[in-house]
């Protein structure tokens, strides 16, 4: 009798053995693992499962946008974490990008991987990688998130400007380096440190760049609550929400 879907050649029980964590559900395909992940954290899967999928027919990103993706393509997953610092879940999303980003450089053929605020990773002026986070929450405390990660490891022809990986990598490899990173950034607790921030600075593929929304300006960095800086003159502003959308890079 088989065994269930294999990544890569790789059972969820092996997969399990070399990433340390307690649990791994793989998918062939599968409309969103960030709707698998809910589902699972609801019925109890303890911090640190891990879903998997090698295609998605509906994943999901930011403002509830879908978008669908190739097998073999990409690293689709979603990581449960249970969290017990509500203020840290408000630089999560930064607070991944500032550690995955190094990881990925190994990843990238010699290429720096950049971050754009709040939840992008860039090579270059391409899109590489996307993160989104979503917790739930039970009496004003999270009860768990949902770390959900998109990275191309072969830029798809249909998404104009995507990039991906160098070639003859492999999602396993891959997902060993990654999953760390995940789990120690959603470890981390508090708003962002002097030397996140500084981190931020040298991958910030914004900074100095004129952009047109949240506001009309020119991008300043972020603030340790994980707000994007804008100025405009003599003033800077400070945003929380919306997206960031560049005049020109």
């Amino acid at each position: 009798m088989p065994e269930g879907p294999e990544y890569d050649g790789l059972q969820a029980a092996e997969l399990k053995a070399r990433l340390g964590v307690p649990r791994v559900d793989v998918y062939d395909s599968i409309p969103s693992t960030m709707d698998a992940a809910h589902a699972a954290a609801e019925a109890g899967a303890p911090a640190g499962t891990l879903i998997i999928a090698d295609r998605q027919t509906a994943g999901r990103g930011r403002a509830g946008r879908r978008w669908a993706s190739s097998a073999g393509a990409g690293l689709y997953l979603t990581l449960i974490e249970r969290p017990t610092d509500p203020k840290a879940l408000d630089v999560l999303s930064l607070r991944l990008g500032i550690r995955l980003a190094p990881v990925l450089d190994g990843f990238a053929d010699g290429q720096r991987v950049e971050i754009k605020w709040p939840n992008d990773l860039y090579i270059g002026t391409g899109k590489l990688a996307g993160i989104l986070s979503e917790a739930r929450w039970q009496d004003e405390r999270p009860s768990w998130v949902a770390i959900g990660l998109g990275v191309n490891v072969i830029a798809p022809p249909e998404v104009p400007g995507a990039v991906g990986l160098r070639e003859g990598i492999h999602r396993a490899e891959l997902l060993a380096a990654v999953v760390p990173a995940l789990r120690a950034a959603a470890r981390q607790k508090g708003a962002l440190t002097e030397s996140e921030l500084e981190e931020y600075a040298i991958r910030d593929m914004a900074r100095g760049h004129t952009c047109r929304e949240p506001a009309v300006g020119t991008v300043a960095g972020i603030s340790p609550s994980g707000e994007l800086l804008v100025r405009c003159g003599e003033a800077v502003g400070a945003y929380r929400s919306g997206s960031l959308v560049m005049v020109s890079l």
